[in-house]
């Protein structure tokens, strides 16, 4: 009896949990009545991008029904990307091209913190939605496939950051995912979702289980990657950096996945 109390209380907390990563990392909204914990959610993150992904594939799907031509469809699925996050982590990434323009390193996070946008990060905002909207419109192979793993491994990415790099400031929204988080469950929860879904992958394309394995090596790359430049060149991570490790992975794992479906 007390075993599945237990369980009942651990399945209780991972679904306020869960409320919470969605309220916070999306605009979806949740049931009120239903139980929201804001306070150790980062590890879920990935499995909020995945599903995430799930809807960006429908609505892909969805366009190519209606015909739309493969570049409108494209712009309107980024448009749906992002949306559907806010722009928050867009928002990180605009800040920190704007911290990292600053050549003075000490003034870097001074920069960030300012709400005002510069003219780099509205550079980097065109450039990365540009990646993606031109990746999508040109993938082929595994397209909807694609889209569900880009928005896991970003995520992940930021957990790894999370998990290896210390926080810059006392205060500020992306703090209390380093003080509640746990190692190494909190990596694995993100990694063994996105290696399930790669086997599943590989179990209904057998034939592109070398393009699919390649694929999942970027996306372990890109997400490390990410991470460990941002942290190079500010000495750690601030909740903007987290949302530029987000934008940043997706991009480049989309434009990366495209040339290996070309090659493999």
């Amino acid at each position: 009896m007390q075993y599945f109390q237990r369980l009942g209380i651990s399945l209780k907390n991972q679904v306020a949990a869960l409320g919470g990563a969605i309220l916070f990392y999306t605009r979806f909204l949740w049931p009120e009545s239903w139980p929201v914990d804001l306070t150790h959610i980062a590890y879920l993150a990935p499995w909020v991008g995945c599903g995430l992904g799930c809807l960006l594939a429908i609505g892909d799907r969805l366009l190519i029904c209606l015909h739309f031509p493969p570049l409108t469809a494209s712009i309107l699925l980024v448009a749906l990307w992002l949306w559907s996050t806010g722009g928050l982590h867009l928002d990180g990434a605009m800040d920190t091209a704007d911290g990292l323009a600053v050549t003075d390193p000490e003034r870097r996070l001074v920069v960030m913190r300012d709400s005002v946008t510069g003219a780099f990060g509205v550079m980097v905002a065109v450039l990365i939605l540009v990646l993606k909207g031109g990746a999508i419109a040109e993938l082929e192979l595994f397209r909807g496939w694609s889209l569900v793993m880009a928005a896991g491994w970003g995520r992940w990415g930021q957990v790894l950051a999370i998990a290896q790099y210390p926080y810059l400031r006392p205060e500020g929204k992306g703090a209390f995912h380093k003080e509640t988080f746990k190692a190494p469950q909190d990596l694995l929860w993100g990694l063994v979702l996105l290696l399930g879904l790669m086997a599943l992958q590989i179990s209904l394309a057998r034939e592109k289980y070398l393009c699919i394995l390649i694929c999942m090596v970027w996306g372990l790359c890109v997400s490390w990657l990410a991470g460990w430049w941002f942290a190079r060149q500010l000495g750690g991570h601030t909740g903007d950096t987290y949302g530029a490790v987000v934008e940043w992975t997706e991009a480049v794992y989309l434009m990366g996945v495209l040339g290996i479906s070309q090659w493999v």
